[in-house]
């Protein structure tokens, strides 16, 4: 198996060192990730410049860009490999409900479907995870059966693990998206020379964490898996829309 691994917490965050550590172990592993913390980039490319690729001594790729260009250059064979499955973590930190929109680690993934290769996206439920030994193994275990999984094409695979040892995971669930509040206003801030600035706010808390959600199974100390799929197109709503338009057009 070829392995296609990337992140958006940078090439050097430990949460990636802990992923290759376990799929080396199931095949050929290319690593491509950004040169920096790249977190809630979304499925951002970057096209108003060329992009920068550069090889470290341990054989990562570390990019100028985003994890969407990442996985873009590295899935597509000019870095010596074309892969069959992109892999995107240990993210560190949850990536729940909303966070799916913004995250960089989820984008990665989607990329990945671009290419119509298997994708799997892994987060750790702690921003400050005691140890990724959890999640790895729980990539490693998914990693090697996806070639049993039937699923849509273009769906990825959302994975959520507790920061606790295997042996204390409650079990895996499959689960939906959550939902959480709106986010708190940005913070102003005046810098040395007198400028404001703004901070983004942090996620707000979650407004649905019922059964059967990620927040829920996370909390439960449960891994959460999640299908996510590229399509945004809300069905239910088409045939509601077709008659606003018969009557107000």
């Amino acid at each position: 198996m070829k392995i296609l691994i990337s992140n958006d917490d940078g090439v050097y965050a430990p949460g990636l060192a802990a992923l290759v550590g376990a799929l080396k172990e199931l095949g050929e592993v290319l690593v491509v990730a950004p040169d920096r913390n790249r977190s809630a980039s979304s499925n951002s490319l970057t096209l108003d410049r060329p992009l920068e690729v550069f090889q470290h001594e341990n054989g990562f790729y570390s990019i100028n860009g985003t994890p969407t260009d990442c996985v873009h250059i590295g899935g597509s064979g000019v870095l010596g490999m074309v892969p069959d499955i992109v892999v995107s973590g240990i993210n560190a930190g949850p990536n729940l409900g909303d966070d799916v929109i913004y995250s960089g680690t989820v984008a990665a993934a989607m990329e990945g479907r671009h290419f119509r290769l298997p994708a799997i996206a892994i987060s750790s439920g702690s921003f400050h995870p005691e140890s990724y030994d959890g999640a790895a193994q729980v990539a490693k275990e998914i990693v090697a059966n996806i070639e049993r999984l039937n699923i849509a094409p273009r769906t990825i695979l959302n994975v959520n693990v507790p920061d606790c040892s295997p042996q204390e995971f409650a079990g895996i669930h499959v689960t939906r998206l959550g939902h959480r509040s709106s986010a708190d206003k940005p913070i102003a801030s005046e810098d040395p020379r007198g400028k404001v600035r703004y901070w983004i706010a942090g996620a707000g808390p979650a407004a649905d964490k019922e059964p059967g959600t990620d927040f829920f199974a996370l909390e439960e100390r449960c891994v959460s898996i999640t299908p996510l799929h590229v399509d945004m197109t809300e069905y239910s709503g088409m045939d509601n829309i077709a008659d606003w338009l018969e009557i107000s057009f």
